[in-house]
């Protein structure tokens, strides 16, 4: 093989325009403002700048900052020549003795206060290159003149200045476009978490029944508690559906397939509550032949509802705060602790406040319950919600006892309307279930199917009710059949047109009447100026 020689009369190519390749490299390299500003500092340094950086406009355009020295200059606080250089937009120099004298801002007096007084500095406010109304910050150049000036009037130092703007106004359009990808996927997600709660709440719907602003209210923050592994407390008056509620909220959470145990604490007597809580072990008492879990166990994945929570035992509620706080438990007569992970759920129609005042309530673990309270309202305050309740326990009951579906008379709904309710939803649904037991198959419930209400039994002294009694014959002195049976109608008319404030058509339903008929009884009977 012949050998490889080099000719001597061949020069090897001149690399001074290569030279500044690897700075160039350096600042294309790097991976965001901040560090390609702390590389552009490095370069210049390097080339004999005692002292070099940038300082960044933020995105306000009110504020320089250098993050790196913890500076924070305003654009409109003229006491600093940084701001002097973006109000004229073009570079400007002053000797650093004379701006020490003439500036008086602290944060620039300490930055330049270890520099020698005959130097100068040099102010270079940097734009994009493509947007003259972008402004990306300032450069500061400080150190003697003859080390500053033929560097800034280089064409390499105008190249290096130009490089430094590209890319750094490209670093702010990537940011840019990270942060619009990034709200474009909040709001994404936000959009179909919300989508998820309306359908969830709409859901929810077919168990707490009801359209009324503060049912709607309700079962959309149970979603939002659905959507926690806080403890929640459900407070409300007895009958207002707080068993349901716990249960949509089992249904709505990520536990939803696994086991919803519920225990009304008032229901079981203070000896037997602990072992039906926590369960107990084999001989733990006289006829525990057999280990037994109780419903912490049973609830183990899922969802414990404790309802009656303040007539729980105070010995018990030592104990039921500890489940809470570590997850752990003892069954009765058991040596080892068992482990368990659940979703506890508390309601009560007492003022656990007043129970915590009278020592009969802990409070460590009302703080505990009350993660997320939840207040269920009594139904007078959503009376716009018994039409519909109406109708769905109708249903429910006929479909329950195979009957024909039944109607419900407009008087009867007035009716229904206008009590008050101290049993709340529960004592509406019994009422239905009674009127639609009174009631034929296919006929409309009627006022008189309604069971009376507790406030209309102990009115005694009704003078109407005394006036009808009188006319039926429980008064002996009857000696005129036609005019106690007119009485008697009369007084009945006058209660119905009294119960329903004057309002005829409804009176007149109630009765079974055409609207005319009540009409001509009315005129009949001398009722329209009473």
């Amino acid at each position: 093989m012949e050998a490889l020689t080099i000719d001597p009369s061949v020069t090897t190519p001149d690399s001074a325009p290569l030279a500044g390749m690897v700075g160039a490299l350096t600042l294309v390299d790097s991976q965001s403002p901040r560090q390609l500003c702390q590389r552009a500092a490095t370069l210049l340094q390097q080339l004999g700048i005692p002292r070099a950086g940038c300082l960044v406009l933020d995105t306000s355009g009110r504020w320089l900052s250098d993050e790196d020295q913890g500076v924070r200059l305003a654009c409109d606080d003229f006491t600093h020549p940084y701001a002097h250089a973006i109000r004229r937009g073009e570079p400007m120099q002053l000797a650093l003795g004379e701006a020490r004298s003439r500036l008086d801002h602290s944060a620039f007096q300490a930055l330049v206060a270890d520099c020698a007084p005959d130097w100068m500095l040099e102010v270079r406010p940097l734009r994009a290159p493509d947007d003259d109304r972008q402004w990306l910050g300032v450069m500061s150049l400080v150190g003697p003149r003859d080390c500053l000036a033929p560097l800034t009037a280089s064409t390499d130092f105008e190249a290096f200045e130009s490089l430094l703007c590209q890319l750094w106004a490209w670093h702010l359009r990537q940011q840019g476009e990270r942060q619009r990808q990034a709200n474009l996927q909040d709001s994404l997600t936000r959009f179909n978490a919300n989508a998820r709660r309306q359908t969830l709440s709409g859901r929810l719907g077919q168990q707490i029944k009801g359209d009324s602003a503060s049912i709607r209210n309700l079962r959309d923050q149970a979603v939002r508690a659905a959507e926690t592994q806080l403890a929640v407390l459900l407070r409300g008056e007895t009958g207002t559906g707080k068993d349901l509620v716990a249960r949509g909220i089992h249904w709505a959470s990520v536990r939803a397939a696994e086991p919803f145990m519920a225990l009304n604490c008032a229901a079981i007597p203070e000896a037997l509550l602990e072992s039906e809580l926590f369960g107990y072990a084999q001989g733990a008492f006289s006829g525990a032949d057999r280990a037994q879990q109780g419903l912490v166990g049973q609830a183990d994945g899922g969802t414990l509802f404790l309802d009656e929570i303040g007539d729980m035992p105070l010995s018990l509620q030592a104990k039921l705060l500890r489940v809470l706080e570590s997850g752990r438990y003892r069954p009765l007569g058991a040596s080892e602790e068992c482990r368990v992970d659940l979703r506890l759920i508390a309601a009560t129609h007492q003022p656990l406040h007043q129970r915590m005042r009278d020592g009969h309530f802990r409070a460590d673990l009302y703080y505990r319950l009350n993660q997320f309270p939840l207040a269920l309202p009594p139904l007078r305050e959503r009376r716009e919600d018994i039409e519909p309740l109406v109708q769905s326990f109708i249903a429910d009951f006929c479909e329950r006892e195979d009957r024909e579906l039944v109607g419900i008379s407009r008087a009867a709904l007035a009716e229904l309307h206008d009590r008050d309710y101290p049993g709340n939803v529960r004592e509406l649904k019994n009422l239905i279930d009674y009127a639609c037991a009174m009631t034929h198959s296919g006929d409309d419930i009627d006022l008189m199917a309604l069971p009376r209400s507790p406030a209309a039994s102990d009115e005694d002294d009704d003078p109407l009710e005394s006036q009808a009694a009188r006319a039926t014959g429980e008064e002996d002195d009857i000696g005129d059949l036609r005019q106690a049976l007119r009485d008697y109608e009369a007084a009945l008319i006058q209660q119905r047109l009294a119960l329903f404030e004057g309002n005829r058509t409804l009176a007149a339903e109630s009765l079974g009447l055409p609207k005319r008929t009540l009409a001509h009884k009315c005129r009949q009977l001398n009722l329209d100026n009473s």
